[in-house]
């Protein structure tokens, strides 16, 4: 997500789309606001290469080829911003604009059956959307620096304001960028394969681009693998990559990833996921004997170490996870959870676990962890826990968010301890063996391992510091009293007396 200082572009376009709200729950107008934008994004990215092309005089503005070369859709003439614009206040604006998406999916097969199509609908006010497609026609996209960057970031700040509005809801779809990014940060996925097997939006495959383009990398380098089962997810997932030019497999159609693998075969150098917390009635009684739960059958009540097992059974040789899971998953015992995790210690695949603070997400109060695992970890027979429950600014008054400098010291943590360098610091961060951690009958909390930051020494005489807070305490008084002294006169000279 932009920063709170640099969002005034992005605050600009979700002004413009909050016109269409109305009485539309934003569930409802989230696929409108977006198809909208990716709608002028696209649009925008081709009128500069067709200006280009007409420029050169050659003849080629309408050669769907030289678009495609470039990474860049090709908008058939029904479809480009200014048809739609010139209809802006026409009853058909809703059918043109679908129409549009229509037109653009037969000309690009890699959007076919994504864009939404919903915008004839009669519960939209055409008036209102007449006005959003005025107003998007007065903002240039490509004007405001890398033209993929501002659009990447317009739709992501418009992800966080729908999951501030949605609430419960959006944790299908959308995971704190906070989180990602540490998830990142400690990965490092410069190439390989990555894999999200619940992938939301999109968000990991996301930062894991800004991560290889903050480091001077190549984001050719990575492959992309995915899926989600929810159909509107999915498609806001191909959406979101789209504009951003990662190309990515996320399986045909939306699908149950336990029951409808859309990689069977995959082994991931990467995974990153923020999978449903806690969810019950998985189906757990029909995949009683799934070849993925090597440690253990996962409870039917209890959907994470499931979860967990999908994605180590994905892992290449030198793989890693980092994903996000409940509390609960590192102390429960029941339905044989303790067990699995048990033989998941023993079998030396838990490299770090990392308390998170409350309150980073929209759609949940419950405390979290993010588990770093690991197929051929460096420092073997060692796992590094780290304590960051006091990490993080609160942004609102009920959401927090982890700094910069939090993620690079959670990261730089993390560095230090697989180069054998990290040393415990009390209430932050120790390294335990599997020795150490079956003492602690296999719970993985970090608290039990970093143990109570050390308090600096108090060296103030406790009969002084009860004669100075006492001191204190006394002009407290004495200003209070004057303050009902002042609140009397100003009520009794009104007439009202105490």
């Amino acid at each position: 997500m932009a920063n709170s200082t640099d969002i005034g572009f992005e605050k600009q376009i979700w002004d413009a789309a909050c016109v269409l709200r109305g009485n539309i729950d934003a569930s409802e107008y989230k696929s409108v606001v977006l198809g909208l934008i990716f709608l002028k994004y696209i649009s925008d990215r081709f009128d500069a290469k067709y200006q280009e092309l007409l420029d050169e005089g050659e003849g080629f503005e309408e050669d769907i080829d030289e678009y495609t070369a470039e990474n860049i859709f090709f908008v058939p003439e029904n479809a480009r911003w200014c048809k739609i614009a010139e209809k802006a206040h026409t009853p058909e604006i809703g059918l043109i604009i679908d129409n549009a998406m229509i037109s653009i999916e037969q000309e690009n097969k890699r959007l076919k059956d994504i864009l939404p199509k919903n915008f004839a609908r009669p519960e939209l006010d055409k008036r209102r959307l007449g006005d959003v497609v005025d107003l998007f026609t007065n903002i240039q996209m490509i004007d405001h620096g890398n033209s993929k960057d501002i659009l990447g970031r317009t739709y992501e700040y418009c992800l966080s304001k729908f999951a501030e509005q949605e609430g419960k809801l959006a944790g299908e779809f959308y995971t704190p960028p906070c989180i990602v990014r540490t998830l990142v940060e400690v990965l490092q996925p410069y190439n390989g394969r990555v894999y999200d097997p619940c992938c939301g939006s999109g968000g990991m495959f996301v930062q894991s681009a800004k991560f290889i383009e903050n480091h001077g990398g190549n984001i050719n380098k990575i492959s992309v693998f995915g899926q989600d089962s929810n159909p509107t997810t999915w498609k806001m997932a191909q959406m979101n990559l789209a504009i951003r030019g990662i190309e990515a497999d996320l399986g045909e159609y939306n699908a149950d990833t336990f029951f409808k693998d859309c990689h069977p075969q995959l082994k991931a150098d990467y995974i990153m996921a923020n999978p449903p917390f806690n969810l019950s009635n998985w189906g757990a009684d029909k995949l009683s004997e799934d070849v993925r739960w090597k440690y253990g059958t996962p409870p039917a009540s209890n959907a994470n170490f499931a979860w967990l097992q999908h994605m180590i059974y994905h892992l290449a040789p030198n793989g890693k996870i980092g994903m996000v899971l409940a509390n609960g998953s590192l102390s429960s015992q029941t339905g044989g959870e303790g067990e699995i995790r048990k033989n998941i210690i023993n079998a030396d695949l838990v490299e770090c676990i990392i308390a998170m603070p409350s309150q980073l997400f929209y759609t949940t109060q419950i405390p979290v962890s993010l588990w770093f695992l690991a197929k051929n970890k460096k420092q073997k027979g060692k796992t590094l826990f780290i304590d960051a429950r006091n990490m993080g600014t609160m942004v609102s008054r009920k959401l927090r968010e982890l700094t910069n400098e939090d993620i690079k010291k959670i990261a730089d943590t993390y560095n230090a301890f697989v180069d054998g360098k990290q040393e415990d610091i009390k209430g932050f961060c120790a390294v335990a063996t599997i020795q150490d951690i079956e003492k602690q009958d296999f719970i993985l909390t970090p608290g039990r391992y970093v143990g109570i930051e050390e308090q600096e020494q108090d060296s103030e005489p406790f009969n002084e510091k009860m004669n100075r807070l006492t001191a204190e305490l006394s002009e407290l008084f004495n200003q209070s009293h004057q303050l009902e002294n002042e609140i009397k006169q100003k009520l009794g000279a009104i007439g009202y007396e105490i």
